[in-house]
């Protein structure tokens, strides 16, 4: 399975029998450019108004990670607090995006997320994962917090999975961590079971009303509604975190 080489990064669209998939991708690691997560967001933003969509589908490019978070030169390149909050903020519009599109997402999940990547699996309703999909929360060890993500993954996992994860940055949490505290609903041997496990989840779910499934998105979505102020805030202080000493240290000393 290929990837992109393209430095911004790609993403397909396609609607077959009333799902959207979207299939993001970049060389490094399927990591996101701050272009790539706006184009994701406006994506997802205009299927939201597709009567026709009953469900979305969330994936990436090729048989490795699933995403490794955030464009990790514009982390370094961050010069300014304005900088450091439009480039925090996202990751904010794409959650925001997955909380106010009205069908369930659906996510497929083939290897390791770390960061955001943990935030965008959060954020979908139903995940389906191999056993090579880990998950890592690595930005207290670079100095700064995963706070944008923080309501996605505590909404998902609760405060202690949360704390578990962030709180131990350099340590990688299995799959079968990650099914058995709610982040993923079904985990498969391999990627060519995983397919099969999501053709076969998407056939049993096509017949089912679609008024249904979003008033069903809505309910799972209750209470999340100060998430409309709280994530830019966030964006602003992980911002204020990445312009300071101790993180331009940490994110030389990483990059090294």
């Amino acid at each position: 399975m290929s990837t992109t080489e393209r430095t911004q990064g790609s993403l397909y669209t396609k609607i077959d029998q009333g799902v959207a998939h979207f299939e993001f991708g970049h060389p490094a690691s399927n990591s996101f450019p701050s272009e790539l997560l706006a184009r994701l967001a406006k994506g997802l933003e205009d299927i939201a108004l597709n009567p026709e969509v009953k469900l979305v589908v969330l994936r990436s490019e090729g048989d490795r990670a699933f995403c490794a978070g955030a464009s990790f030169d514009e982390l370094l390149a961050i010069s300014t607090p304005e900088e450091g909050t439009a480039f925090f903020s996202g990751f904010a519009h794409v959650l925001q995006a997955l909380r106010n599109c009205p069908q369930p997402v659906i996510g497929r999940v083939q290897g390791k997320a770390v960061g955001g990547g943990v935030g965008l699996i959060a954020a979908c309703d139903y995940v389906l994962a191999t056993e090579a999909a880990s998950v890592r929360l690595s930005e207290v060890a670079i100095g700064i917090a995963p706070l944008v993500i923080a309501p996605a993954v505590r909404r998902k996992l609760g405060a202690a999975g949360l704390a578990t994860l962030s709180l131990d940055p350099k340590h990688w949490q299995n799959a079968y961590w990650a099914k058995e505290n709610g982040l993923y609903q079904k985990v498969f041997e391999n990627i060519a079971e995983l397919d099969q496990g999501l053709e076969d989840y998407l056939a049993q779910m096509a017949p089912y009303s679609g008024e249904a499934l979003r008033k069903l998105k809505q309910a799972l979505w209750s209470g999340t509604e100060s998430w409309d102020p709280l994530l830019f805030e966030r964006a602003s202080q992980s911002g204020q975190l990445a312009l300071g000493d101790e993180a331009k240290e940490a994110l030389k000393g990483f990059r090294k």
